[in-house]
This record gives structure tokens, sequence and C-alpha cells, in this order.
């Protein structure tokens, strides 16, 4: 896990996003806490805003419980130099039997090692399909 520091490359940069996502798929909630700045501000399609550590602790908090998942395929990612990298991702979200896997275009501003802004732009009808699709199969498994 990279911890946070005042280099920033694009590199840097790009390893504390990805360093972010592997803490978030391993249920590893510090490690993905320690990668945000305490003054974060995560921007979620549809969601209102939620700004400071705390708030966002406690949603990340609640994705590791036994019966929650998270998961990403990472298919781009690039840092242009300003500190801001792009991803465009796979997120899957999982809760009990019902999963959920859907396209993710994010932002994230990364200054002095952390993560200061995240923003995460979806299709919200794409969203509503995974999740119906997920309910489909979780209810097919079941039979």
């Amino acid at each position: 896990m990279t911890t946070p520091d005042t280099t920033t490359t694009p590199e840097s940069t790009i390893a504390v996003v990805r360093n972010f996502f592997d803490a978030l798929s391993a249920s590893d909630v510090a490690a993905a806490a320690a990668l945000l700045d305490p003054d974060i501000t995560w921007h979620n399609t549809g969601l209102p805003t939620v700004r400071g550590l705390p708030r966002v602790r406690r949603i990340l908090d609640g994705m590791s419980r036994p019966s929650v998942g998270f998961d990403v395929v990472i298919h781009h990612i690039a840092d242009d130099g300003s500190g801001a990298v792009l991803t465009e991702r796979t997120d899957v979200l999982r809760v009990g039997r019902v999963s959920a896997r859907f396209w993710v275009c994010g932002t994230f501003e990364v200054r002095d090692g952390r993560i200061l802004v995240w923003r995460d732009h979806y299709d919200m009808a794409t969203f509503l399909g995974a999740t119906a699709t997920g309910l489909v199969r979780a209810v097919l498994r079941r039979s």
C-alpha cells in the first residue's frame, strides 16, 4: 500500500487511486481511508455530495460488512501530470446474493498523496438495469 507523501507525479497519483480501489476491494476500509484527505469531497451521480472523511468513512464502513461486497475492474487510468486521475472502470456492488456490474467514469484529484476530490459518473438507468439483472440472477440461482 502506498503511504501519502508530497511527491506528485502521474505514476504516484495513479498508484494512490489503484491502492485505494485495491483496499476497497479487500474490504480494508482503514487502508482506503488513509488515502483520503480529511477534507475529501465525494460526488456520486444521482446522490448527494458527501463531504469530510468521517462521512465518507461511514459509507465505506457499510461496504465492508460481510453481506456487502465491492470489486472493481479498471479498464483505463490516466493522469496528465496535474494530479487529476481519470478512470474508466466496471464497479461491482454486491448485497447478499445480488450483484450489480456497471460502467463508471471517475475523476480523482490527488494532492500530497491523498484523494481530495472523488467524482463518479455513471448512467442511473444502466445502474438500475444492472441491479435488476442481479436480482433475476439471484432468484434463478436459488431455484
